[in-house]
């Protein structure tokens, strides 16, 4: 336990966001100023103060979020020594998780392009970390599940994620916003999801 004790510390040495810190910080500062640091955040070019969030700029928010957590399972990889699996494929592992899944299934679990799932599915498959099973039904299709070096894998992964949580989560009223982000989140990819396939 030693390495996630170390693990821990790095991250609060590394000033970790504080989600109780950030709600305070925005609480306190006077309308306008509460991004002038930012860049990412979105402002009236004029006036510099803030414009109302509209979802474009919420999507990109995402986008660069999902790109931080990347390199956080990249550093987590290199910590563990793993260099035949990337960022891509440790999120599948995460997704296969206990489960025996189709192709179809793991595509509906996370966001991958069809070409790139079965690209990674070779790798994964290569490194000995997931099983290929012919389906019971219909043995033209094959279902899919973690070997024991993939179970390893991914229980090291959720253990990391777990201290980064603790690093961040210091309360209730953190978890309740976790929850509401979660939330508000999942409603939009059902709102754009529909959007997407039957048009507004």
């Amino acid at each position: 336990m030693k390495y996630f004790s170390d693990m821990e510390r790095e991250v609060k040495e590394d000033n970790v966001l504080i989600l109780s810190n950030l709600n305070d910080d925005l609480g306190t500062r006077n309308k306008g100023q509460a991004a002038q640091a930012d860049p990412g955040y979105p402002q009236d070019a004029e006036f510099g103060d803030l414009r109302q969030i509209t979802y474009f700029e919420l999507a990109r928010l995402m986008e660069r979020a999902s790109r931080r957590f990347s390199g956080l399972i990249r550093a987590e990889l290199t910590k563990l020594r793993v260099d035949d699996v990337g960022p891509a494929q440790a999120m599948i592992l995460l997704a296969i998780g206990d489960s025996e899944l189709s192709v179809a299934e793991l595509l509906d679990r996370g966001h991958y392009v069809g070409s790139n799932v079965s690209y990674y599915l070779k790798q994964l498959a290569d490194g000995d970390y997931i099983d290929r099973v012919a389906s019971q039904r219909d043995k033209r299709s094959a279902r899919i599940k973690l070997t024991e070096k993939g179970r390893q894998l991914r229980a090291s992964l959720r253990d990391a994620a777990m201290t980064y949580e603790r690093a961040v989560n210091r309360g209730d009223q953190d978890q309740r916003m976790l929850e509401t982000a979660f939330q508000t989140l999942h409603q939009l990819e059902l709102a754009w999801g529909t959007a997407s396939r039957y048009g507004v």
